[in-house]
């Protein structure tokens, strides 16, 4: 079982892009949500996660003040903004189930789900 990660494309450094998080077939309600990437060359890393409820999220220092994470669980949906964009965040980007709090998120999709194919940002003139 995978969730789909869409929305990326080419960007302007200091532009702005927003990626989205999907189940087809399974609900994202049930989960706290990480957003992850990985760029050529380097190990995944995690940026962002949020709680069921919206009421809490984590990010990683990389991303704190440019990326907002949200859900809307009406639309079984879970989105990351990212303001300020630079070439350094050229990645495929990544959403999956994963444990969240304060102080950090999980690395390890759980309860069986695996890593779908994510979507390519690029940030470049």
């Amino acid at each position: 079982v995978q969730l789909q990660a869409s929305g990326g494309g080419l960007v302007q450094p200091g532009g702005s892009l927003t990626v989205s998080c999907t189940a087809s077939g399974s609900t994202l309600n049930y989960y706290a949500i990480g957003w992850f990437r990985q760029a050529p060359g380097k190990e995944r890393e995690g940026l962002s996660c949020i709680n069921r409820a919206s009421g809490m999220t984590y990010y990683a220092d990389s991303v704190k003040g440019r990326f907002t994470i949200t859900r809307n669980n009406a639309e079984n949906a879970v989105y990351l903004r990212m303001n300020s964009l630079k070439p350094e965040d050229t990645a495929v980007y990544y959403c999956a189930p994963v444990p969240c709090d304060v102080q950090g998120m999980g690395h390890t999709p759980r309860d069986g789900y695996s890593w779908g194919q994510g979507t390519l940002v690029t940030v470049s003139s």
